[in-house]
């Protein structure tokens, strides 16, 4: 097992330790124990309380010492907190009662007075021991963090943070923290005088184990495993005249970077969220513009090349692969060998003509949570994109169908259609050779592979990732799903579907968490 590693950190005020404490929830999620050390009056709970605080997004949010109730539990947004104080505790076999024996796992456990139950705690924790140090201040602290077990690799990447933002003139900066996506990266604001700029946290990081000839699902299908990728297609795209977000700082090695803030002003309105059609309209746009020149499969990315990876059919396959994994498992469905057979050689067949057809780059989550509205700027740079690391080399339908049938809110039929047409208009007037019916062919098969994937994507965040607020979108998933099966080039797959695969049932209302 790894030894422990520290660091230290002087805290001269409040303000530093806050500080701190956004850095390290940066890095941190359920599961992890933080525990808290030092004298009466060492700062433990304003440590504490400066992490609950930036994880709710809320400055004054009321965080009382758990001296006397012992244990305090948090509903935040990205996750559930639970603090405590052992101070009053006599004897280990206490921590039964009052719920932490054993720790729970789903929460991020914050515990002050540790050392009155030493052998209570576990292997893998992040231990701040606090002390005062009046010689810098009178509110001064000096913390020594140390990680201990898995979590030595959690606090060197905690001052491998702190070392960057030093180095990029933002240690002094107040965090502000964002909401976060299904990926492991993680995000905040940093507001420095009157600038606001984002910081993100990608590590590196394979999605699940080598079960794909070898390699993990997120190397099978070409998604990013560091954040190399975001930085080359940053470039490529801001190369084409398209608003991606300009990077201040990067550390290539670790995966952090400073960039632009695009602000958060949507491409959608209301409550349930519908599409604004002038955004989407100016998104559509900047499609046909993109999809009509000839892009490089190679972009720079420091002293290097970047080559965009291609999105073949084996990738695709494996994509699509999760919705026998996990979605008919979970419906009560299960295919046979004999159906599953059948399953990837229709769609093996299926996909020979989106292979056959023109490529692009497939920025691949084009959609309304990855679109910002830039109303200072005008034509195709009003939309603001800032998710592109999974970009790949594939079919010019699939990013259309991924804005045009957004996973997350509802886009009506009429709308899909409008938008649809004006794509296809733009290709037409650029190219009067633009195959408009095969594109519609093309639009319908990529859909369907799309939203099959879906299907499983988001029945493997609930049951792997215990995210289950993403079922919610499944019923959607299979709006779409049904729009594309009525293509009749798509007959075959539609009856076999209505045959193998049921509907998702209405999940119950779950609180959304980012």
């Amino acid at each position: 097992m790894t030894g422990p590693t520290t660091f230290s950190v002087a805290l001269h005020n409040e303000t530093a330790t806050a500080q701190l404490m956004a850095d390290l929830a940066l890095l941190v999620g359920p599961g992890d124990v933080i525990t808290l050390t030092g004298d009466l009056g060492a700062g433990k709970t304003a440590a504490a309380r400066a992490m609950i605080r930036y994880l709710a997004g809320d400055e004054a949010l009321e965080v009382p010492s758990p001296t006397f109730t012992l244990v305090q539990g948090y509903e935040l947004p990205p996750f559930a907190v639970v603090h405590a104080d052992l101070y009053r505790v006599e004897d280990e076999s206490e921590l039964e009662e009052i719920g932490l024996s054993p720790l729970p796992d789903a929460m991020l456990v914050l515990i002050e007075w540790p050392e009155r139950a030493p052998s209570a705690m576990p292997q893998d924790r992040i231990d701040i021991a606090l002390t005062h140090r009046p010689a810098l201040g009178s509110n001064a602290r000096a913390a020594d963090i140390t990680g201990h077990g898995t979590a030595t690799a959690t606090v060197a990447r905690l001052q491998a943070l702190r070392e960057f933002l030093d180095a990029s003139g933002y240690m002094e900066a107040t965090r502000k923290r964002m909401a976060g996506d299904a990926s492991t990266r993680s995000y905040a604001r940093l507001l420095r005088d009157d600038e606001i700029v984002i910081l993100m946290n990608s590590p590196q990081r394979p999605d699940g184990a080598a079960m794909y000839n070898g390699k993990s699902y997120s190397a099978a299908v070409h998604l990013a495993e560091n954040i190399k990728p975001f930085v080359a297609i940053d470039e490529g795209l801001r190369a084409q005249g398209i608003s991606a977000p300009e990077i201040h700082h990067c550390d290539l090695d670790h995966g952090f970077l400073i960039s632009e803030d695009f602000g958060s002003e949507g491409v959608v309105e209301g409550d349930p969220p519908r599409p604004i059609a002038e955004r989407y309209e100016a998104a559509a746009d900047l499609l046909a513009l993109l999809h009509g020149r000839t892009l490089p499969e190679k972009v720079p990315l420091a002293d290097q090349t970047y080559a965009i990876p291609v999105f073949d059919t084996d990738a695709l396959l494996i994509e699509i692969g999760l919705m026998p994994e996990w979605y008919l498992p979970d419906r009560n469905a299960p295919l046979s060998d004999e159906k599953r057979a059948e399953f990837f050689a229709m769609w093996r067949e299926l996909l020979k003509k989106p292979q056959a057809s023109p490529k692009t780059w497939i920025i691949r989550d084009y959609h309304s949570p990855n679109l910002i509205w830039l109303a200072e700027r005008t034509g195709i740079a009003r939309v603001g994109v800032i998710d592109f690391q999974d970009t790949v080399l594939g079919p010019q339908s699939y990013d259309v169908v991924s804005l045009l049938q957004d996973a997350r809110i509802d886009v009506p039929e009429t709308l899909e259609l409008t938008l649809l047409s004006r794509y296809i208009k733009a290709r037409r007037t650029d190219d009067a050779g633009f195959d408009a019916a095969g594109f519609a062919e093309l639009y319908a098969i990529m859909s369907a592979q799309r939203n099959t994937r879906l299907l499983g994507t988001f029945a493997r965040l609930n049951r792997r990732d215990g995210k289950p607020h993403y079922l919610r979108h499944q019923p959607r998933i299979w709006t779409y799903l049904q729009r594309s099966l009525a293509h009749p080039a798509l007959t075959p797959l539609r009856d076999w579907y209505l045959a193998n695969v049921p509907p998702p049932q209405e999940p119950l209302q779950e609180p959304l968490r980012a």
